[in-house]
């Protein structure tokens, strides 16, 4: 079946339903341009909570649904795929995480929103990479932190605030710590006027080449408004279908991972870093979903309450 006929079947299904679709920005093209909204994890969770609708169908990664499942307890919240999970998620158990919490009594717990309901449900505050460096710095600077689980964007707040009294948990993006220096020096040179675009979930060697460092809606919106016609993109490169349609006079070049090997930058980029997490889900399998209303979230109450303070306080803040 055609993907525009699979769109057709999926508004058509929402409409009998009173379901929402919600997309990520790392989803397929044809994925994002059928959502209802669509956007980073957290501002799409809170969008579809202000919504209505009986059902949340959820094209993105698992603690993504579960997000939205924190935020609407009274909504049935779907993933298309259940296998659709995430390596920075999974780089935190929550039964280590509380261990290490443990041992380093008296700090304020902040993590990411890319963490499991149980590991929020640990947390005092989360944060997302558009507010992490605001979030810290609202803490007295002789509070003591623990932040988890990306240690990328942890060490980079860290270096800015130059705080050393934060402890960072060492997790990590598997696509965002996939980016190489050498690529993107390579890409550069063959590109001298092209603006480095990274997300701060890359490692340090390549946030210190970037011309700007953003949350992936940051990006978004500084190629949108910024007067560059080039720029090479560090992050997922599903972004790269957005920024086209915001700016369609300009150029988006998607940077190959760091394991890439060919005899050109360009050969390379045929490889590009794709999260086969993301990726995994498709148009029939989100009609698929709603159609038999499968793979539900579900979080026992008292931890989705736990989770849902963390946030709360992130917004109070």
């Amino acid at each position: 079946m055609l993907k525009t006929e699979w769109a057709e079947k999926i508004k058509k299904l929402k409409q009998e339903k009173h379901a929402v679709l919600l997309a990520h920005y790392y989803q397929r093209p044809e994925v994002q341009d059928v959502a209802d909204f669509l956007g980073d994890s957290l501002q799409l969770s809170q969008a579809a909570a202000q919504t209505d609708a009986d059902i949340i169908v959820f094209a993105g990664v698992h603690f993504m649904a579960e997000t939205a499942k924190i935020l609407s307890p009274a909504k049935k919240v779907l993933i298309p795929d259940r296998n659709a999970g995430c390596s920075l998620a999974a780089s935190c158990n929550a039964g280590d995480f509380k261990k290490f919490i443990d041992e380093h009594p008296g700090h304020t717990v902040i993590s990411y929103v890319n963490t499991s309901a149980e590991v929020k449900a640990l947390t005092d505050i989360c944060c997302t990479s558009s507010n992490a460096l605001k979030i810290v710095q609202s803490l007295p600077e002789d509070e003591k932190i623990i932040f988890g689980p990306d240690k990328n964007l942890g060490n980079y707040i860290k270096s800015i605030t130059g705080r050393e009294n934060m402890l960072v948990w060492n997790g990590v993006c598997h696509v965002h710590e996939a980016f190489s220096a050498e690529k993107i020096v390579a890409l550069k040179e063959q590109h001298p006027e092209a603006k480095i675009l990274a997300h701060p979930e890359c490692k340090k060697q390549v946030l210190l080449l970037a011309d700007y460092i953003g949350s992936t809606a940051a990006l978004l919106a500084f190629s949108a408004k910024d007067e560059t016609k080039k720029y090479i993109v560090v992050t997922e490169p599903g972004i790269i279908h957005q920024m086209q349609k915001k700016s369609p006079d300009k150029e988006f070049l998607p940077v190959p991972p760091g394991n890439a090997h060919s005899s050109s930058i360009e050969d390379d980029c045929g490889a590009c870093n794709d999260c086969e997490f993301m990726k995994i889900i498709d148009l029939e399998k989100i009609y698929l979903s709603l159609l038999h209303e499968r793979y539900e979230i579900t979080i026992p109450e008292e931890v989705r309450k736990k989770a849902e303070k963390a946030i709360l306080n992130m917004l109070n803040l």
